[in-house]
């Protein structure tokens, strides 16, 4: 059963909440996942939930937070868009979830070999896609540690680069334009840390980017 079941909710710093998800992606890793009565969850959760943390993901297929995490049902408010992008409504539901469902930390996690980053990386341009790159635009400009000329996804340290830059940028787009997440930030209630999870070892690699704690 997971043992996040049995956690005081209500009483869960930002810092508390950080190391359940750190613990449970090195299950993920480690192949040791806890044991899960789904039936059992669903009957618990049916009239509520109280998620320990929200997670703005990308909506890539390989990238699912429940499991990176060894989390169940209840346990993460997941928001996903290609590129983790932080637009108004992706940020209206990380409002929600922090402010009425009382989540305690937001992260904002991107992904190693990401295919909306490889597109904005190429200004890529199609259909509704045109509008995710938009928002992706400003790390690829914006990064310029790379020193190899050639600033596309066929570089892929460019791209890597572009991935870090983005989760902050991203961070940064939720603090400016949230006075409810400023005012829960400012008050302690939250934390906001950024996060890149790494397709061939599972591991998400926090310590590189810069947080609220």
């Amino acid at each position: 059963m997971s043992t996040s079941k049995n956690i005081n909710r209500t009483n869960l710093s930002p810092k508390d909440a950080l190391d359940l998800l750190v613990q449970g992606n090195k299950r993920f890793i480690e192949n040791k996942q806890q044991d899960k009565n789904l039936s059992e969850m669903r009957e618990a959760l049916k009239n509520n939930q109280q998620p320990f943390a929200a997670i703005l993901g990308c909506s890539d297929s390989r990238v699912a937070p429940e499991l990176i995490f060894d989390q169940t049902l209840g346990d993460i408010f997941s928001v996903r868009l290609a590129g983790n992008v932080a637009c108004r409504k992706a940020i209206g539901s990380l409002e929600y979830s922090c402010k009425y469902l009382g989540s305690k930390i937001i992260v904002v996690m991107g992904h190693s070999n990401c295919g909306a980053v490889k597109a904005a990386c190429d200004n890529f341009e199609e259909g509704n896609i045109t509008e995710i790159i938009k928002l992706l635009q400003p790390a690829v400009s914006e990064e310029t540690t790379t020193l190899d000329p050639e600033r596309n996804s066929k570089n892929s340290e460019f791209v890597s680069n572009v991935c870090f830059l983005n989760v902050k940028k991203q961070i940064q787009n939720i603090i400016n334009q949230s006075d409810i997440l400023r005012d829960l930030l400012d008050k302690k209630q939250i934390g906001i840390i950024g996060g890149v999870y790494n397709l061939s070892s599972g591991q998400v690699e926090f310590d590189l980017l810069g947080s609220t704690f």
